[in-house]
């Protein structure tokens, strides 16, 4: 009978020691969390609960949200140079890096004395309706003054950016009138061109300067190719010079373009990213043209991999330095309040089997940033003999040796011209006194320089101004000594940089890649490669084709079957397996464009 009962209360006897316990452990875990709270879990466990403590029981208020925007880079950092976290209010900057297009008022500007400076109007777009020229400065913004300190890139680009149709109210001020005249400017949509210049170098020759890889740069080149064959050209020069990467998509695309059918382009494989090659289709309208591409040391990502995959086939001429040396590749991924990482989840090779990346130490992003200028005082600009090829030896399609582990090594190096460069010309080029004095010649001269619209008869009219001796007036006044000797000796290179910035702010960026390729050391060896017929590589006279991995025996993923992107504003992201992947992209000048 007792034993009965006994057993009647033995289930609710456990539930109650059960929820004591569940009170007991509550209690002391409350009690002691402020000492030693039991985190006994994985590395995120820990990081969560780091998190709950410091919100919980730190000495003041801490905005969490700005403590893991702050902590997540850290932690990237710590894995490759490439790997980046990009902030939800920096993502929309970062988004329209490499889009077709943007919805904004269609204006280029640069920031001088806290103002915002009109560098040109974009063609047809918004501002240029409304009624705002080049040369304006713009000092309010929907009724609100907008100079001084709080004139920034980024809250420049919030103001005059926004959604399509909207309007936006801007003060200018215009050289020669007094008071401010305002303008409404109805936002629209504004095309970002990946190419910057396409012409004709001479009567055989047609050149493309191809600035980033974003959404559009294929079917840009497309029409630029069409447009330059209306004129015959024989020859073809793509400039991927200062070219720092885009979408992977793109880039696998141009190649495309100029491989017989079934030709490797590139392949990408990582410890949880398959490999997945991409081969040309043969549809490419310009297998058989001769082709020479131009790189240097600031042609990164998907630039290399259009250079590296014309390099392994012997399908083009190289002409340049060496390029940067970026062969990781980053998937996009998003977070729910709008932030996202790049992440490094592959790496991507050649055809002949070499990956290009240079050396890094994890957690060591100075030493990986300063490589560029290690490059320059060990005398890499100016020896090929200077080049130090850290990876192994691998053969293209004919057995030429190609290396990996460091950027591009051109197969015709060109070294940088520093015969005139002084003392003077670098403390002039650095100090930006030559870009402000080609502004504000510009600006004070705009009316008269109007009356020449192409580039050889503007460059034909300043070079009988005296624009040097100007400018040696100008930086003398701003501090910098006059050096008579100095400034005869690097005159040439003073009034090349000088004439080619007011080219540029009175005309557009072609008319300025025009007037510097006129005496480029790189574009005149270009010619004489074609001269010579030496444009498609020659097979080596006393070596076979025998490289580490053959190139016919790879695997076949047909470009139709592509689906894949990449670029790189400060690192790369290339996705494998959905259009999120890219590439990084240095910006070279402060001109922006919103």
């Amino acid at each position: 009978m007792n034993q009965n009962k006994s057993n009647r209360f033995m289930p609710l006897l456990m539930a109650l020691c059960v929820v004591i316990g569940i009170l007991l452990g509550s209690f002391l875990s409350n009690h002691f969390s402020g000492n030693r709270l039991n985190i006994i879990g994985s590395g995120s466990n820990r990081l969560n609960n780091l998190l709950h403590i410091i919100d919980d029981q730190y000495v003041d208020e801490v905005n969490i949200d700005s403590l893991v925007d702050k902590a997540i880079p850290q932690i990237l950092n710590d894995l490759d140079p490439h790997s980046v976290y990009i902030s939800a209010k920096d993502m929309q900057t970062a988004a329209d890096d490499l889009k077709g297009s943007f919805s904004g008022v269609g204006i280029e500007f640069t920031i001088r004395q806290d103002t915002i400076h009109v560098q040109n109007v974009i063609k047809n777009g918004p501002a240029e309706r409304a009624g705002i020229i080049a040369g304006d400065k713009i000092v309010s913004v929907d009724g609100k003054p907008f100079v001084g300190k709080s004139v920034t890139n980024e809250e420049a680009m919030h103001k005059l950016k926004g959604p399509k149709d909207t309007k936006v109210k801007i003060g200018v001020v215009r050289y020669g009138q007094h008071g401010i005249k305002y303008y409404t400017v109805t936002r629209g949509d504004i095309p970002q061109k990946s190419i910057s210049a396409a012409y004709m170098l001479d009567d055989n020759t047609a050149y493309i300067r191809i600035k980033n890889f974003g959404e559009n740069t294929y079917p840009e080149l497309i029409v630029a190719l069409a447009n330059l064959s209306k004129q015959g050209f024989s020859n073809l020069v793509i400039d991927l010079r200062d070219n720092t990467g885009g979408y992977l998509k793109s880039a696998v695309q141009m190649a495309n373009e100029f491989l017989p059918k079934n030709k490797l382009i590139v392949y990408t494989q990582g410890r949880k990213s398959p490999r997945q090659d991409y081969r040309s289709d043969g549809r490419g309208a310009y297998q058989q043209i001769p082709l020479v591409v131009l790189i240097n040391e600031s042609s990164a990502s998907a630039s290399e991999i259009f250079a590296g995959a014309m390099q392994d086939n012997d399908r083009a001429t190289i002409i340049g330095r060496r390029s940067f040396g970026k062969g990781l590749v980053q998937q996009q991924i998003e977070f729910p309040d709008g932030s996202m990482i790049r992440l490094t989840i592959a790496r991507y090779y050649t055809p002949s089997g070499r990956c290009i990346q240079k050396p890094y130490v994890p957690g060591d992003e100075e030493d990986y940033e300063l490589d560029i200028m290690q490059r320059y005082t060990h005398g890499e600009f100016f020896s090929q003999d200077s080049i130090k090829h850290i990876g192994p030896a691998y053969h293209t399609g004919i057995g030429r040796v190609v290396y990996g582990g460091g950027g591009i090594t051109p197969d015709i190096f060109v070294p940088e011209d520093t015969t005139d460069v002084t003392s003077y010309y670098k403390l002039a080029a650095t100090s930006g006194l030559m870009l402000q004095f080609a502004y504000e010649y510009t600006d004070n001269n705009r009316q008269k320089l109007k009356a020449y619209d192409t580039m050889q008869d503007l460059a034909a009219y300043l070079s009988k101004q005296g624009i040097v001796e100007k400018f040696a007036t100008y930086a003398e006044a701003k501090g910098l000594k006059r050096r008579n000797l100095l400034i005869k000796r690097s005159h040439k290179l003073l009034e090349r940089f000088l004439v080619s910035r007011i080219i540029y702010n009175m005309l557009d960026e072609e008319a300025w890649t025009q007037y510097i390729n006129i005496d480029d050391p790189v574009i005149m060896k270009t010619i004489k490669v074609f001269e010579q017929n030496a444009a498609f590589p020659k097979l080596p006279s006393a070596k076979k084709a025998s490289g580490r991995t053959a190139l016919s025996s790879m695997p076949t993923l047909h470009f139709s079957q592509l689906n894949c992107v990449a670029w790189m504003p400060q690192s790369i992201y290339q996705d494998i397996v959905d259009p999120n992947l890219f590439v990084p992209d240095f910006k070279r000048d402060k001109i922006y464009i919103a």
